[in-house]
């Protein structure tokens, strides 16, 4: 009997579950998703008219004056409320069409002050329209012909849906200001006002049955990411409403710019000035305020991220002996500059501005003494594939580097070049640092631009550092550390331009490899001499002026060659390998499982579901009917067809077998040829 009802039971375990989901969607989530609305309080059809919300309250009002009904406290904040909101025309044209009703807080609010008093007791109005006028915080509102053509700009959008009646919108009026201030330049900004329909329901989410609705409230803020013209790829902001997160989720989400973290007095050595790129110059902002920086600097961030490496610091008074003595920071707001080591860093005090710190930022990208990279070669004029900083004219130049493995060592020989160019730069203090009126030389040629000093990674550059200093000597400069000393060393190189070459290029077919490979010289030619002096400032300069001096007098060798390739020294910015992750590429998983719960969110609201899920307990259901009696109907059918063949075999056992022998049987007609037989010739035959 229990092995019975086991095999039943798993037989219709399916519709089962299904009719018992049905059911339970039906009668417990189905109502939950559509409670009672504020017609229903009145006893009206959905979206009935003003003039009927009016006329079903007055009926309501005159059966409690003559005392044909007394309503409870809780009865008549619901009815009052229902009536107050839907005589509002804009409160009615957001609930009816949105399903926004903000004030829905006052009836749990009233129910708990007013309980156990009469229902006349109760202070009238219940709700308040003290939303401000849209004229007092709106700005570049967006209307339906203005939509049409707002997508011309290569810029992102940002947009918050409002309306005039809203006291959220209201509230979020000032940081909205603030918002757009600092996306001024980098986004469009723009305002769309519920009394928009179309446009407000294009941007609006859609439930299953096909309602507007924007998941939270009012106002909601929504932005086009550049070259997004349609609301399938537009992307909303679900967090909270504030500066800070709209800017940060915008900067990141839309214009994918890197987030510049905060640092505090002991992280700010270990994880940002330990791990930040020795080649780059190190930029700090100290904020009283702890904002994030701005869209304008975070941009910056990313355009300069060969150049420079970002960090923030929030100024805190206790702490300002440990700023003092370390970067001489007074107070905040400021920003400070580390270049060279061993530098005093550059300090600016004060509020500043996005287009102020942009020109700070491109006179201060490089260090005091710039260093020969792949991407500064060019622009220092130390690369025989391009031409001098004085200009295109200029035939001959000069270019001072001082190669080195990074170190102590290198880092006093540095400090030493910056001396050097400091003394070159400051013509007035020549003749008192040098004895030789010669060493002139080298400060008009810096002047002019026609001498470059600079330095170079020589572990990191290891293929140009040997290819200039190519001697026994060279492993203590040059390549990885194979020695216990480093040994910096400096060389100049002297490049010449043929004029008549650049001016009148022939092009022509190269007929074997040794021709092909004489083409693949750099166009400049190149001497370099190395410097084997002491470290004296005054020795220095008389040796660059006069290298200087004899190449511009004497008629050297047109020698050129193909000089190695300088390689990046950083493939990534900073920011891009911070384990903080701070450019994030794809969707989290903690999103994706935000994503799905709202989409199953969403649906449960689906009033097609129950019948769906009792539509399928029934096919269920049915198709296991059908299948049990198609089988109970093919064992009957088979039971007569064996009684039929068991009467067959008993007859045959029933019959009596007999003995015949096979040997005298008659042969048959046709087993022998009957005697005088013959063949009769037909008369169609083809012998006729």
């Amino acid at each position: 009997m229990a092995g019975d009802f086991a095999a039943k039971t798993k037989t219709y375990a399916v519709p089962v579950i299904l009719f018992s989901l049905s059911m339970l969607y039906q009668l417990v989530i189905l109502p939950r998703a559509f409670p009672p609305s504020h017609y229903d309080a009145l006893g009206i059809k959905t979206y009935s008219s003003i003039e009927e919300v009016k006329e079903a309250f007055e009926n309501l009002e005159s059966k409690w004056n003559s005392g044909l009904e007394v309503p409870t406290t809780t009865e008549f904040i619901k009815i009052r409320y229902a009536y107050e909101l839907l005589t509002n025309p804009i409160w009615k044209r957001n609930y009816d069409v949105f399903g926004i009703n903000e004030q829905d807080h006052v009836l749990e609010k009233l129910s708990q002050q007013y309980a156990g008093e009469k229902f006349y007791n109760i202070e009238l109005p219940l709700l308040h329209a003290d939303a401000s006028d849209t004229g007092d915080y709106a700005f570049n509102v967006i209307t339906s012909k203005e939509f049409q053509s707002m997508f011309q700009d290569s810029k992102p959008w940002l947009l918050q849906v409002y309306s005039s009646s809203s006291n959220h919108s209201a509230q979020f009026a000032n940081s909205w200001k603030r918002i757009a201030a600092l996306l001024n330049g980098v986004a469009n900004i723009g305002m769309v006002e519920l009394g928009e329909i179309e446009i407000a329901a294009y941007l609006a989410e859609r439930k299953p049955m096909g309602q507007f609705f924007f998941r939270n409230g009012l106002p909601s803020v929504l932005a086009f990411p550049s070259g997004c013209k349609t609301s399938d790829c537009l992307i909303r902001f679900e967090g909270e409403l504030s500066v800070d997160a709209v800017t940060d989720w915008f900067a990141m989400t839309i214009l994918n710019l890197p987030r510049i973290f905060y640092y505090t007095k002991e992280s700010l050595g270990p994880r940002f000035l330990a791990k930040s790129s020795p080649h780059t110059v190190k930029v700090i902002f100290f904020s009283k305020t702890g904002e994030r920086t701005t869209p304008i600097i975070r941009q910056a961030a990313k355009d300069y991220w060969n150049y420079a490496t970002f960090a923030c610091v929030l100024w805190r008074e206790e702490e300002f002996s440990v700023w003092w003595n370390a970067f001489g920071v007074e107070s905040a707001p400021a920003v400070v500059f580390l270049k060279d080591p061993g530098l005093k860093p550059l300090v600016y005090h004060g509020p500043m501005n996005d287009s102020w710190f942009l020109n700070v930022l491109e006179q201060n990208k490089q260090q005091e003494l710039p260093q020969l990279r792949s991407l500064t070669s060019e622009e220092l004029g130390c690369d025989a594939r391009g031409y001098s900083r004085a200009g295109r004219d200029t035939l001959t130049w000069y270019c001072a580097i001082l190669a080195g493995r990074l170190g102590p060592d290198l880092d006093s020989m540095r400090e030493t070049m910056r001396r050097v160019q400091e003394t070159l730069s400051k013509s007035s203090e020549l003749n008192a640092a040098t004895e030789d009126e010669h060493s002139i030389t080298a400060s008009v040629a810096l002047t002019s631009k026609r001498l470059t000093l600079s330095w170079l990674d020589g572990e990191m550059q290891k293929n140009y550092c040997f290819f200039y200093l190519n001697t026994e000597n060279s492993i203590e400069t040059c390549g990885p550390r194979r020695v216990p000393t480093d040994v910096p060393r400096l060389f100049i190189i002297r490049y010449e331009r043929n004029a008549t070459e650049d001016t009148f290029k022939v092009e022509k077919k190269a007929k074997s490899i040794w021709e092909f490979h004489q083409q693949e010289v750099d166009p400049a030619a190149q001497l370099s001499v190395t410097y084997n002096g002491s470290a004296e400032v005054s020795q220095i300069i008389q040796w660059m002026s006069n290298i200087i001096k004899d190449g511009d007098s004497r008629k050297l060798p047109f020698y050129r060659v193909k000089t190695p390739e300088l390689v990046p020294e950083d493939v990534e910015p900073f920011w891009s390998r911070a384990p903080q992750g701070i450019l994030s590429k794809s969707m989290g998983a903690k999103q994706k499982m935000q994503r799905i719960i709202i989409w199953i969110y969403d649906y449960l609201g689906d009033p097609r579901i129950g019948p769906a899920l009792l539509l399928g307990s029934l096919m269920s259901y049915g198709s296991i009917w059908l299948m049990k009696n198609q089988l109970k109907h093919k064992v009957q059918s088979s039971q007569p067809s064996q009684a039929d063949n068991n009467d067959k075999s008993r007859l045959r056992e029933r019959r009596p077998k007999r003995n015949v022998s096979k040997h005298n049987l008659p042969p048959s007609i046709t087993d022998f040829e009957p005697r005088n037989s013959y063949q009769m010739p037909l008369s169609d035959s083809d012998s006729d």
